[in-house]
């Protein structure tokens, strides 16, 4: 599928961004990143990192100039990655969802879900995703930087 047929299915709406709204989110990332090193819970260490992790997902559907819809907001902007960066990215997309299950589960069901190592390896493929998106904006939407 592409992102324009996901339009048509409803699942993502037009809407352009702005350089401002980029930096801001990057602002984000960074700080995200600097969190989820801090001295604090997996559980929370995990979900900050995927915070981060989705704001890059969304940063790169906000270059293409669109939106997730309303419903599946998070689900759709990690499994567009791959539409964004290519096909080789979606071992990337599965990783994230599972990454976005186990947030969901530390966030709302049970304390304990989530160990240090997850935590780590998800802020060390979030810094990796972040370098990543930054040269797609460089290539393809320098005017976003």
């Amino acid at each position: 599928m592409t992102l324009q047929q996901w339009q048509s299915n409803g699942w993502l709406k037009a809407e352009p961004t702005s350089r401002a709204e980029i930096a801001n989110m990057l602002a984000m990332v960074d700080r995200d990143l600097q969190d989820a090193a801090s001295s604090i819970s997996p559980d929370w260490r995990l979900g900050i990192a995927y915070n981060a992790a989705l704001k890059l997902c969304t940063i790169l559907l906000r270059a293409k100039g669109y939106r997730p819809s309303h419903g599946l907001q998070h689900y759709r902007a990690i499994m567009a990655m791959p539409l964004i960066l290519g096909q080789k990215k979606n071992d990337d997309a599965n990783y994230l969802d599972t990454c976005r299950t186990k947030r969901n589960t530390v966030e709302y069901d049970y304390v304990g879900g989530a160990s240090n190592a997850d935590a780590d390896e998800l802020i060390a493929f979030t810094a990796g995703l972040k370098t990543e998106v930054l040269q797609w904006l460089k290539d393809n939407h320098p005017e976003l930087l």
